[in-house]
Parts: structure tokens; C-alpha cells; sequence
């Protein structure tokens, strides 16, 4: 996905209408082309893919050996890389293309066998926690030594663990790599610690003994013990502040907290803040209260209300609170953090998507509401504090539909853009230019099915993602597409990875997506790359069903030759037309 590839020509000056992105047949590209990698390449892949075209006629040879081409003259095969530098020459009749690809370890390692890790420490950033709460220490060093830490007067002893075992990264998903790897020679130490005594204990000092050799390192991490009296207190300043599990954006995302939301600060790292009831959040995303009174709230009425295509819920607060959801299968749960229960009423009239609303205490301090709902699919939902009191608004689904779409509103985002070229065919198509194509057919296939049609962007212009989700939040389509197509890290297999991909986020996408990917596999014959949950920006939108379409590979050398065929192109948008038609029509039967 979105992995931007290089132009590069032999033989020639790569043409106007190839840098303005026109699209010509593949066969009337007769230099040889490559796409991707550059010339000077760094990778940290075990194997790395050669895109790019030529002629049909004759061979094109790699490294003095032909390679195997798509009728129309593109290839993109896989070699594998030796640690270093590793050399390929390209050649087609008399024209050639050097390349040289660096292949660099991603595995941590020790400069002159003995001592530390560089950047192994764990914490590597100041950090503040709770008195008696526990504190654990990390380092990779030298195997067999002992290591040890001074923290303030306490020295701590860190002990090797079994393995050093490193996580793939969550993009191996994508090329079916998802396994650890066990790293030997080296060594991960780690120990605990709780310190009850309030205060700056300083920086820790690792101490490693090997083979008669001492190394002793400061950690950059400055170690504090806030005192439980006089935590501070911040407010979400954000339009929807970015919660998180842990410390870094590597962390996963909860719920995102409404502006206005309050609670007190019980750790920081570097420049997060970890709130009283478990999340993690930016600091530059609140501001500083001028109380040092943890943040709590009574809730005793809750009431409701219909308003144009939503019911809203208010619960009325003393204070804005910090909230988490969970939708299940037609069921909504809003879970108050932070809260003491009063309740003793509730009204709740006959509605048109609540069946009953359930309420209860799962653990002192918070209250947790279960809506039973009328149907499965949901239609999208927002959370925003009016004054202290909480609205929830649960959206309506769309009017009824026959055969057409009856001026339901849907949204559609050409990915990329402007100086965002995504990822690129072998004679150097760019995505931006297909997403773009695509998404107007699609809009004109689904306008004669009578759907008000909302486009983030009509020409070629840059569009940044943030405006893009501001658009679907403020339009609320019924449900909103984002179109791409697709590209594969260094380690991937260009030539047999294809076909159509799905990715959703909120469970209330989750049908959407799998229908749309069944539907094209099906109605176009086309292979099944999958359907994936995942963190996008385009597929995070609460407000309506989000779908990121990735529709073909642009770097497969035989479907890049469906992908980019204006005709095929045609039939796509039409069809996937009849399949949002035919989605709709399901979810209506199923209430």
C-alpha cells in the first residue's frame, strides 16, 4: 500500500507525458524502464523486487539470466540479498541499468562486541510514575554477563532472559512474514523495582561485568516519583484527543477522548501523559488545570432525543469524564471512567435503532451502558461534551431502497494526489492517477443510481488526510470509500501478490467490506488479497462505515495490465456500483 516508487529511464529522456502522469499502452513504452528500486537503494529486506518494462520482443536480462515478463512487456521478480551491498545489472538489446542495493541489519548490535546496545535502554525517556508502583528496566547487551543498575541508593540486578526474541512489524501481516526472531549473540536484561519515596531519583547507571571487563553507561531516562496529593490535572484540548495504550504512536489507539474531557496525570514518558484511567495521550493535545483534585462525577437521569438522522443520549455530568466504546454484534457500549452511579431512572421512548438500554457497574468507578439495538449494522456514531454533559449521537440508517439509492449520500476519496504519487505500475503509472479515474467512474455509476455524491478531491491536487477525514466527518455520507491501490514492502512477492483488499477499522464497517471484496472476487473473477482490520486514517472516521478499497496490485506485472485498461476500469466501477446497490439492500432486509 502507498509505497512511492521511482522513475527511471535508459536510453532515452523520460517523456512530458510521462512526468504529468498520461497514460499510454505499456507496449508503446520501448526503453527499458525501471520503476523501482533507485539506483542506489537501502534496504533492511531479506530480498528485494526489480519493477519496471520493456518491448515484448526480446528478453530482458538480469544479472546476465532472462526473467520472465507479462505479455506486454512487465516484470517484477525477487532476488535475494546478501548483508551489504549487493549489485544487479539490468539489460534489454543495448540498453542496461546498474543497481545497487545495501542491505543493512535491523537487529540491534554491540560495537566491539562488549558492552551495551546503542538506544537499548529501557525506559529511554523520562518517565514519572505512582509511589509503590512498579518499574521495570531494560537492556540489550553482551550475552553471559551480569547487568546491573544503580537507581538513586537502590541497586537492582537485571537478569537474561531466555531469548531475545524481536516482533515482526504489524506491515508483515501484509506479506504473510508474521513470525518473531530470536536474536543470539546478545542479550535482553530486565528487572523491577517500586520506589515509595516521592521524588527526582535521577538517571539510572547499567553496569555490565564480562570476561574480567567492567562497562558502566547512564540511561537518558530521568526517574521521578510523583506525589499521589498533588497530581496534576489536564483537560482534552483536542477535537478528539488521541488515546493510546502505551507511550509512543507505536502503541494501539482506544477511543478517541471528546474535547473537554478531564482527568489527573499518573505517569508521564517523554511528552505523553498517562491518565488516571489508563490511557495515554500527547500533552500537546490538553492543557494544565489549575487543580491538583482528581477528576470524578456522579451520574444519576440519563435521558434521550431524535434529532435529524440520529437519536442523541445525554448523560448529564459533573464533571467531562474520559470514556471508551465497543460495538458488537447489535449491541453499542459507552463505558464512563471515572463515574459513581445514582442512577435510578432512565427514559428511553420506542426508537427507531435502540431496542432497550442496559446499564451496570463492572468495577468501582465506572458505569458501563449497553445498547441492545434493532439491527446489526451500525451506521456510525459520534461523542462530544456540551458543557459537562455527555451526547452520545447513534446515526439512523438510510431511507428505504429498491433499486436505486435514493439520494442516499456517499462519500469517495481518490487516494493520493499532488505531490502524493502512492505506489507505481512498471512503466511508471502513478496510483494517484488510477484512484483518481476509478473514483469518477465510480461517482458517475453511482449518480445514475440516484446517490448524492461527495468527492475529496476532483484533480490532481494535493489533499491531506486530515482534510480528508474533517470531509466525511462533516458531510456524514451513509458510508464512505477511500479507493488505492495496492504496492508491497521490499521483502514482498510482486509477482504473485494480486488481487482485491479490503481494510476497516470500526466493527460497523466490518460488513461493508467484506461484501465489497467478495462481491468484485466474484462478479470479475478476480483473486482475493484479503480483508484486514487496520489503523488508517481513512478508516478510523466513526461517523459512517469507512472502507479503504485496495483495488489491484500496481506492481504485479500481469493485473497492473487490468488495472490500468480504461475499459476494465469501467467494468470495475460499474460493478462495484451494483455491489454497494446490492450491500444496502442486504442491511435493509436484515433489520
Amino acid at each position: 500500500m502507498n509505497k512511492p516508487l521511482q522513475f527511471l529511464t535508459v536510453g532515452g529522456i523520460l517523456s512530458l507525458s510521462a512526468i504529468l502522469g498520461v497514460v499510454y499502452p505499456v507496449s508503446a513504452q520501448q526503453a527499458l524502464f525501471l520503476a523501482y528500486p533507485p539506483t542506489e537503494h537501502e534496504t533492511t529486506a531479506s530480498q528485494i523486487f526489480l519493477i519496471g518494462s520493456a518491448s515484448p520482443e526480446g528478453e530482458v536480462l538480469v544479472n546476465g539470466k532472462p526473467i520472465e515478463r507479462s505479455p506486454m512487456g512487465n516484470f517484477a521478480p525477487s532476488f535475494p540479498l546478501e548483508m551489504g551491498e549487493n549489485r544487479f545489472t539490468i539489460r534489454y538489446g543495448s540498453q542496461e541499468v546498474e543497481v545497487r542495493v545495501t542491505r543493512v541489519s535491523n537487529l540491534p548490535s554491540i560495537p566491539g562486541g562488549v558492552g551495551f546496545a546503542p538506544d537499548s535502554f529501557t525506559p529511554e525517556r523520562d518517565i514519572s510514575r505512582l509511589p509503590g508502583e512498579l518499574i521495570c528496566f531494560g537492556a540489550i547487551a553482551s550475552a553471559n554477563g551480569q547487568v546491573s543498575l544503580r537507581l538513586g541508593k537502590e541497586n537492582i540486578a537485571l537478569t537474561a532472559q531466555p531469548q531475545n526474541v524481536q516482533l515482526p512489524p504489524n506491515s508483515a501481516v501484509l506479506t504473510a512474514e508474521n513470525e518473531p526472531d530470536v536474536i543470539s549473540g546478545i542479550r535482553e536484561y530486565r528487572g523491577c523495582t517500586s520506589v515509595e519515596k516521592v521524588g527526582n531519583l535521577g538517571n539510572p547507571v547499567y553496569q555490565l561485568r564480562l570476561g574480567g571487563e567492567t562497562v558502566t553507561q547512564e540511561s537518558p531516562a530521568n526517574v521521578t516519583i510523583l506525589a499521589p496529593t498533588n497530581l496534576e490535572v489536564v483537560e482534552v484540548t483536542a477535537e478528539a484527543g488521541v488515546a493510546r495504550t502505551g507511550p509512543t504512536t507505536d502503541y494501539s489507539r482506544l477511543t478517541p477522548l471528546p474535547r473537554g474531557t478531564r482527568a489527573a496525570v499518573t505517569g508521564r514518558e517523554g511528552d505523553w501523559l498517562r491518565l488516571d484511567y489508563g490511557g495515554w495521550i500527547r500533552e500537546n493535545e490538553t492543557q494544565l488545570m489549575a487543580t491538583n483534585v482528581p477528576p470524578k462525577s456522579l451520574i444519576r437521569s440519563v435521558t434521550s432525543r431524535q434529532v435529524s438522522g440520529a437519536t442523541e443520549i445525554i448523560f448529564p455530568l459533573q464533571i467531562p469524564v474520559p470514556v471508551t466504546v465497543n460495538q458488537g454484534e447489535g449491541t453499542f457500549t459507552l463505558k464512563l471512567h471515572n463515574v459513581i452511579a445514582q442512577t435510578d431512572t432512565i427514559r428511553l421512548d420506542d426508537d427507531p435503532i435502540i431496542k432497550r438500554l442496559d446499564w451496570q457497574v463492572p468495577t468501582p468507578g465506572e458505569v458501563e451502558y449497553t445498547f441492545q439495538l434493532k439491527s446489526t449494522q451500525q451506521w456510525g456514531y459520534d461523542l462530544r461534551y456540551e458543557g459537562t454533559s455527555l451526547i452520545l449521537s447513534l446515526r439512523h440508517p438510510p431511507t428505504q431502497i429498491n433499486q436505486s439509492l435514493n439520494g442516499i449520500k456517499i462519500l469517495l476519496d481518490p487516494g493520493h494526489g499532488g505531490q502524493e504519487l502512492g505506489s507505481r505500475g512498471p512503466n511508471g503509472y502513478p496510483e494517484k492517477d488510477v484512484n483518481l479515474a476509478v473514483a469518477k467512474l465510480l461517482q458517475e455509476a453511482l449518480e445514475r443510481r440516484g446517490a448524492r455524491v461527495y468527492i475529496t478531491r476532483e484533480s490532481d491536487v494535493d489533499v491531506s488526510l486530515g482534510d480528508r477525514v474533517t470531509m466525511i466527518q462533516q458531510v456524514q455520507p451513509a458510508i464512505a470509500l477511500s479507493v488505492h491501490y495496492n504496492a508491497l514492502p521490499d521483502s514482498g512477492d510482486a509477482v504473485n501478490t494480486a488481487g482485491v483488499g479490503m481494510f476497516w477499522y470500526h466493527a460497523q464497517a466490518h460488513s461493508l467490506a467484506v461484501f465489497l471484496h467478495n462481491y468484485l472476487v466474484e462478479k470479475l473473477n478476480r483473486p482475493s488479497y484479503g480483508v484486514f482490520w487496520n489503523n488508517l486514517a481513512l478508516t478510523r472516521p466513526q461517523i459512517a462505515p469507512a472502507v479503504l478499497m485496495e483495488l489491484g496490485f500496481m506492481i504485479n506485472p500481469v493485473e497492473f495490465e487490468w488495472v490500468s485498461n480504461p475499459a476494465a476500469q469501467q467494468q470495475l466501477a460499474d460493478t462495484l456500483a451494483e455491489g454497494i446497490v446490492a450491500w444496502f439492500q442486504q442491511t435493509q432486509r436484515d433489520r
